[in-house]
């Protein structure tokens, strides 16, 4: 039996101890064939073994290559710190070497003298600036004077020259956004009508990088929601600069068309299938940039004579199938509409949750109850203490249903018109919807009140 060593090897009969190296091993620098090879021992499979090193003659190169080391010449091969740092005074790591955090400093970039003396980099220029980008509807905005809003004041605050994109017909917004966002901008401004809000949000749902809109078009729905100021656009330009964020939920639609396609398409106010997608598709183009929202009159004149309910079949996640006559189906994340009309008091941008509406009205009478419940209960009485007391009294009406989830899917026996934030999305058989909780980062100006949103 072997007895125990010192250190708790055990020592067999040859004299050598369990896991360790022989010494002839080691003499001549050989690896035993039992031993698992070290990553090191690669890296250095190429130098001489331990046989062949003479310690004179170390020790007579490490004295003569002495000089060399306390002053390195050209002559020597030694890289030269001043010509190394050329031409913006920077040293830069490999991307494959891992960065030294010493002394506080990134490790991927460090500024040295010309001695090559290493200098901590400031905030003088050295280091990139913030970038900002900006996506407009040239139709929509004065091109010129915003560009040069937003150049002056990101030159202000310290950023770096913007960038512009124009959306177009065939881009509404969302592939340049995608351009700017692959630019590695730190924040986006949108400048049009809520058609380009709702494509650039999209773009950017869950980049986190901020969305700054500054309200230029007729409906501003998604401003409006916001509380943003609506006819101050340098304020909104300022704010991205040193305002708040506020991080707010995406609606998500996916629509089956009746060729049997699919698409999914974000929104960022609220999204309907029936009579308010079809009031949208009746209003006169040319109308709605004269009068703005008010164009929409004219949409519920043409579209009301001959709309007929429809039957949809439709769930909400966790509840069981239900099947009614409509006239629309909202899918809401906001709840305000131009005129003061309050559509949904109780929605929230930032509850995680679409709040669903569903118009049924029967006759004529039926219509006036939608009326009364969104211009007159919704907007008005719900202001007042003693308004809410008369409608807690009131007999409640089927002709608008509302309800909360996390999204809606139903299908119709037809296909029918769809909107999406006051645009239209041709016609659909069925739809079904999900909230993205939390998506969207939009700019508010700083100290801008955030309660009730």
């Amino acid at each position: 039996m072997a007895t125990a060593s010192g250190s708790g090897d055990e020592v067999p009969a040859d004299g050598v101890p369990t896991g360790r190296v022989p010494a002839e091993d080691v003499r001549t620098g050989e690896i035993p064939a039992d031993l698992t090879p070290h990553p090191a021992d690669k890296i250095y499979a190429d130098g001489p073994g331990t046989s062949e090193l003479d310690l004179a003659e170390v020790q007579q190169e490490i004295s003569d290559a002495a000089p060399l080391a306390a002053a390195p010449s050209s002559e020597s091969g030694a890289p030269d710190p001043a010509k190394a740092a050329e031409p913006d005074d920077v040293i830069r790591q490999p991307d494959d070497v891992e960065p030294d955090t010493a002394h506080d400093e990134s490790g991927h970039a460090r500024r040295v003298g010309p001695e090559g003396a290493t200098r901590p980099i400031s905030e003088d220029g050295e280091r990139p600036s913030p970038k900002a980008a900006l996506v407009y509807n040239p139709i929509k905005v004065d091109a010129g004077t915003l560009r040069d809003t937003v150049t002056r004041l990101a030159a202000k605050a310290g950023w770096s020259e913007p960038l512009f994109y124009e959306t177009t017909v065939d881009d509404l917004g969302d592939d340049v956004t995608r351009q700017a966002l692959e630019e590695g901008v730190d924040a986006v401004l949108v400048a049009g009508g809520d058609g380009t809000v709702r494509a650039v949000s999209e773009a950017m749902s869950g980049s986190g990088v901020p969305l700054a809109i500054v309200p230029s078009g007729t409906g501003n729905l998604l401003a409006r929601n916001l509380k943003l100021p609506l006819t101050e656009p340098a304020a909104m330009v300022q704010a991205v600069f040193d305002g708040d964020t506020l991080a707010m939920d995406v609606g998500w639609t996916e629509l089956a068309r009746p060729d049997g396609t699919t698409a999914e398409h974000a929104f960022v106010v609220m999204g309907g299938i029936g009579l308010d997608a079809a009031m949208i598709a009746n209003t006169n183009p040319q109308l709605k940039k004269t009068v703005g929202w008010v164009a929409y009159v004219d949409g519920a004149a043409r579209s009301l004579p001959n709309a007929k309910p429809f039957r949809v079949v439709y769930e909400l996640p966790g509840h069981r199938l239900h099947s009614s006559k409509v006239q629309s189906v909202l899918f809401a994340n906001c709840g305000k509409l131009p005129a003061g009309l309050d559509l949904i008091p109780e929605a929230s941008i930032a509850d995680g949750a679409l709040d669903i509406v569903i118009f049924q009205p029967k006759g004529l009478f039926g219509w006036l109850f939608v009326w009364r419940r969104v211009a007159w209960d919704n907007s008005f009485l719900r202001r007042f203490r003693a308004g809410r007391r008369v409608l807690s009294l009131r007999t409640k009406d089927s002709a608008v249903v509302y309800s909360r989830g996390a999204g809606i899917e139903l299908a119709t026996h037809e296909a029918r018109p769809v909107q999406l934030d006051g645009d239209e999305f041709g016609e659909a058989l069925s739809v079904k919807t999900r909230v993205e909780a939390s998506a969207l980062l939009v700019v508010v100006p700083k100290g801008h009140t955030t309660d009730g949103l």
